[in-house]
């Protein structure tokens, strides 16, 4: 379940916690939450790519372009299996690449 490994990272929920609230842009949401806008735009590609957020890019009055995010309703049911699943993707993502465990 690709979500879970979204809404895993701390910031990703502050994010969803704040548009909870409305939608907002990319400099407002970044001075909310007190983080820079490039490691804001990273969190938000990922929670579009979840298909937690929309973007909708708007012109402003004075005619400045601006990517307005919202959160798209969504709700789950999680039980102990799709967690499984889940914690065995992370686990399987986080693995370093080309290395084969001599632990053993």
């Amino acid at each position: 379940m690709h979500v879970l490994g979204t809404l895993a990272n701390p910031h990703r929920m502050r994010i969803l916690a704040t548009l909870a609230g409305g939608r907002s842009y990319v400099s407002q949401l970044a001075r909310t939450l007190g983080i820079g806008r490039a490691l804001l735009q990273v969190h938000l590609r990922k929670l579009e790519s979840a298909g937690l957020v929309t973007a909708q890019p708007e012109l402003s009055p004075d005619g400045k372009a601006m990517k307005f995010y919202e959160v798209n309703p969504f709700a789950f049911h999680l039980t102990p299996r799709s967690i499984s699943d889940a914690a065995r993707t992370l686990s399987a993502a986080e693995a370093p690449q080309g290395r084969e465990d001599h632990s053993r």
